[in-house]
């Protein structure tokens, strides 16, 4: 996923991307610890999804408060 595509969602659909990737994030962190982890590489693809929708986030509602 790139930057570029979530500036042009919504901030509720951001909302709901977030969740959806902290889930999975959780999901992976179970798989390994029980050793069912096939790719340890998705783990590092999900926390940067994570950290880029929140980076979205925070600059839009930046770009709000700015506007008012």
């Amino acid at each position: 996923m790139k930057a570029q595509e979530l500036t042009t969602k919504t901030p509720e659909e951001l909302r709901q991307q977030l969740l959806a990737l902290k889930k999975e994030a959780f999901n992976l962190r179970f798989q390994q610890a029980t050793g069912q982890l096939a790719s340890t590489a998705r783990m590092r693809v999900v926390r940067r999804d994570v950290a880029r929708v929140k980076t979205v986030l925070n600059q839009q509602a930046a770009a709000a408060a700015a506007s008012e």
